[in-house]
């Protein structure tokens, strides 16, 4: 899915891809999300390259939204909540560039936003250490395997959804339950 009169697309890594799916496929304006891998030198980069650390790409999400509904802003917002944006290369025990907190924007605007709520964040002191957050333009992105989308949905009972990916969903539900698509909430 692309850019449409009403839908923008933003690109972001927060380590594994399966946490940040999970939690923004569930909010009102969000029309698609796609685990992927972008910011890399090779094409078509598949999960067992990516890694293995040689090919440059971090594990992202493409969100297609409706930025009537949810803006870019709000969507890094949130962003910043749902992973520890202060660890270079690392997300708790997922270490390598892959798990890199990144932003991979697709216009100036976006760009200028990213940095405008980076300050917003540092300001509020959200997090105790300064951000690591990488900001680039705009990169190719890669859809990963079939097996790698809407991962938590599909296998809610496998450790690292139980024990990485849960804890996590119900914090971002509880914190932006005024946000998430009436299905979300059951």
């Amino acid at each position: 899915m692309s850019d449409s009169p009403t839908t923008e697309t933003a690109i972001l890594g927060g380590g594994c891809f399966w946490c940040l799916d999970a939690a923004y496929r569930h909010l009102q304006g969000v029309a698609e999300v796609l685990s992927g891998y972008a910011g890399g030198h090779v094409e078509n980069p598949g999960y067992e390259a990516v890694c293995g650390k040689r090919t440059g790409h971090a594990e992202v999400v493409r969100v297609v939204f409706d930025p009537a509904v949810i803006s870019y802003a709000d969507l890094l917002r949130i962003f910043f909540t749902l992973h520890d944006p202060t660890t270079k290369d690392r997300q708790g025990a997922d270490i390598g560039p892959q798990y890199r907190s990144i932003i991979i924007t697709l216009s100036d605007s976006q760009a200028e936003t990213a940095r405008q709520v980076m300050a917003e964040v540092e300001e509020a002191r959200l997090w105790p250490a300064p951000l690591v957050t990488e900001v680039t333009g705009p990169a190719t992105f890669w859809p990963a395997e079939p097996e790698h989308q809407d991962y938590f949905a599909r296998n809610p009972w496998a450790g690292y959804c139980r024990v990485v990916i849960a804890p996590k969903v119900a914090k971002f539900r509880q914190r932006f339950a005024g946000r998430l698509k009436e299905n979300a909430l059951s």
